[in-house]
C-alpha cells in the first residue's frame, strides 16, 4: 500500500512519539530506546517537556527557507537570485519545489506531533503528574495543531483535517476538506487552548517565557478571527489580551529603556512582547537552530559560515520608510549606517560599507542578524544560531485591534483603535494619527513586520484584484534593474506537492465537509 509523505509523517510519529528537545531544559530529555513512555511521563517535569518539539524542531524545515521565501520574497517584502528560494519572486513555483515540499512535510509534521500528545498523553501520565500541568501541556498541543493548520489553509487553502493519525493507517489515502471547516478546526483548537493553558506565562525571567499561554491562544485566535472578518470577536479577544497587561512593548511607555531594535537580540528571547516565537537552541543535532544570521547577513563579514546574504531587502520595500522611523535601520542596513553591537570578521561594531550589496539590492537585511559568535552568542557546527523566529509580536495584537475596530469600514477616528496604532508609531519615532483607515493599518502592519514572514498572507485577504495590482505595482527586481510581474489569481494558493499528489491523488479532488464529532 502507497502513503503519501503527510501520512508516513503522521505514522511514524503515532509510533514513535517522540519530542524532540530545543530551548533550555528543551535539551534535557531521557534517551529514548531506554525508557518507556510510562514511565517517561510520571512527574511534572517530564510532562511540560513533552511538547517541546513542538517549540522547534518540527517547524524547521518551514523556518529555515520556505517561511521566508515565500513570506517575504512572494510578498514583496525581500529579493534574491538564489534559486533555492528566488521562485516566490516571479511567481515561477512548481509541484516539484524543494522549498514548498520542505513547508509542507514541516507543517504537517507538527500537526502529527500535535495530534499525538492530543489523543495519547493523557492515558500515559503516572498518578504523581498534576492537572494543571496535563493540563497545560494538552493546551500547548492544541496551541501548535491551529497554528499549524493556520499556515496550511492560508498557503494551500483546503487540505486534509486529521485529529486523530491511527484513523489512516489503513486509509491514507485521504479527501482534501473545505477551508470554512478548516478555519472552524483552527477556531475550536484555539478555543480549547484558552480553556487549557495557563493565565500568565510572561515576566522578567526571558527563559520562562518561551512557553505559549492563554494569552498567546487569545491573541493568535484574535488574528484568526480577523482574517474571517469577525470582526467583533477579533476586537473582543484583542481587548482581552490588552487588558490583560501580560505583553509590553519594548521601547513602549512601559518599557521605555528598551527598543525596536533589542526585539531581534538572543538575549532578548522570549521578551516582554514576544506572545509566540519558534525556540532555537544551538546543539550537536542538525535543525534545532536559527539560520536567519547566515542568510539574512549580507556577506561573510557577519555570518559565521563560509557564505551570507542569500535574502536582500527589496527595491519596493526600501521606498516605504519615512526618514524618522527608526524600523528602517533596524529592518535593514545601507551604507553608513551604524551598528555598534555586531561583532563583525574586523571585531566588534560595524559601519556599512558602501558596497554592501546583497544579492545586487544595494543593501542588507538588519533583523535577526546577530553577527559573529562571541562569548554571549553561540553558533552550532552549520553557523545556526539561537535568534528565536517570532510567530507574534504584541505590536501585531495592537494592529489587529486597530482592524478590528474599524470593522471593515473607511475610516475611524474612535480613540480605542487611535491609542493601538499610535503606540506602534510612536515607538517606531512617528507621530500620532487622529484618523485611520485600512490602508494606515495594511501599510504599518509591513513596516512593523517586515522579514517576519507576515506580509504574503496580508496581501492574501485582500480582494484578488487590490492584490494583484499591489503586487504589480511592486519592483521586483535589483538595485540597476527594474522588473515586474504579475500574479494571477491562482498564484496566492501554492500547488500540492506532486509526491504527494502522485501517492494520494484525493488532494486533487474537490474537498468535502468535515464531520466533527
Amino acid at each position: 500500500m502507497k502513503i503519501s509523505l503527510i501520512y508516513n509523517t503522521l505514522i511514524l510519529s503515532l509510533i514513535s512519539f517522540i519530542f524532540v528537545s530545543c530551548e533550555n531544559d528543551f535539551l534535557d530529555r531521557p534517551s529514548e530506546d531506554s525508557i518507556s513512555l510510562e514511565s517517561f511521563y510520571s512527574t511534572d517535569t517530564q510532562v511540560k517537556e513533552a511538547a517541546n518539539s513542538l517549540y522547534c524542531k518540527t517547524w524547521f524545515n518551514f523556518n529555515n527557507k520556505a517561511f521566508f521565501a515565500i513570506g517575504e520574497i512572494g510578498s514583496g517584502n525581500m529579493f534574491s537570485y538564489s534559486s533555492d528560494v528566488a521562485p516566490m519572486r516571479t511567481f515561477a513555483i512548481t509541484s516539484s519545489d524543494t522549498e514548498l515540499l520542505n513547508a509542507w512535510k514541516s507543517l504537517w509534521a507538527t500537526i502529527a506531533q500535535a495530534n499525538a500528545m492530543i489523543n495519547y498523553l493523557p492515558s500515559r501520565v503516572g498518578p504523581n503528574v498534576s492537572t494543571t500541568v496535563l493540563e497545560n501541556t494538552m493546551g500547548e498541543a492544541y496551541f501548535m495543531r491551529a497554528t499549524a493548520y493556520f499556515y496550511l489553509v492560508r498557503l494551500w487553502g483546503a487540505v486534509p483535517i486529521i485529529e486523530n493519525n491511527s484513523d489512516y493507517i489503513d486509509t491514507p489515502q485521504i479527501n482534501t476538506n473545505r477551508v470554512e471547516d478548516v478555519y472552524k478546526l483552527i477556531t475550536i483548537d484555539y478555543n480549547k487552548a484558552i480553556d487549557k493553558l495557563i493565565e500568565k506565562n510572561r515576566g522578567s525571567s526571558y527563559s520562562e517565557n518561551g512557553h505559549v499561554s492563554k494569552g498567546s491562544a487569545k491573541a493568535m485566535l484574535a488574528k484568526v478571527y480577523l482574517y474571517q472578518k469577525d470582526y467583533p470577536n477579533a476586537k473582543a479577544m484583542a481587548e482581552s489580551v490588552i487588558s490583560s497587561g501580560e505583553f509590553k512593548l519594548l521601547g513602549g511607555t512601559e518599557l521605555p529603556a528598551k527598543s525596536f531594535g533589542d526585539l531581534f537580540k538572543v538575549a532578548n528571547n522570549n521578551n516582554e512582547e514576544s506572545i509566540f516565537a519558534l525556540q532555537w537552541k544551538v546543539s550537536a543535532n542538525y535543525g534545532t537552530a536559527s539560520n536567519c544570521n547566515t542568510q539574512f547577513g549580507y556577506s561573510t563579514n557577519l555570518s559565521n559560515a563560509s557564505y551570507g546574504g542569500i535574502f536582500g531587502p527589496s527595491q519596493d520595500l526600501m521606498d516605504l520608510y519615512s526618514p524618522s522611523d527608526v524600523r528602517r535601520k533596524e529592518t535593514y542596513m545601507l551604507p553608513g549606517d551604524v551598528y555598534p553591537d555586531l561583532n563583525t570578521a574586523s571585531g566588534m561594531g560595524l559601519t556599512v560599507p558602501s558596497t554592501i550589496d546583497a544579492q545586487g539590492s544595494g543593501a542588507g537585511i538588519k533583523k535577526y542578524v546577530v553577527g559573529k559568535v562571541t562569548a554571549d552568542i553561540k553558533a552550532d557546527a552549520w553557523a545556526m544560531m539561537e535568534n528565536n523566529t517570532y510567530i507574534m509580536r504584541y505590536a501585531e495584537l495592537l494592529l489587529i485591534h486597530a482592524e478590528a475596530v474599524l470593522a471593515g469600514g473607511t475610516s475611524t477616528t474612535d480613540i480605542n483603535a487611535l491609542n493601538s496604532i499610535n503606540a506602534v508609531r510612536n515607538r517606531a519615532g512617528l507621530t500620532d494619527l487622529t484618523e485611520v483607515t485600512f490602508d494606515d493599518i495594511f501599510v504599518e502592519r509591513r513596516k512593523e513586520l517586515a522579514f517576519e514572514g507576515d506580509y504574503w498572507y496580508d496581501l492574501g485577504r485582500l480582494p484578488r484584484v487590490e492584490a494583484i495590482s499591489i503586487i504589480q505595482n511592486q519592483n521586483r527586481g535589483d538595485k540597476t534593474t527594474a522588473l515586474y510581474y504579475t500574479p494571477t489569481d491562482q498564484d496566492f494558493i501554492l500547488p500540492y506537492p506532486d509526491s504527494d499528489v502522485a501517492k494520494n491523488p484525493k488532494l486533487k479532488e474537490e474537498p468535502v465537509p468535515y464531520t466533527f464529532n
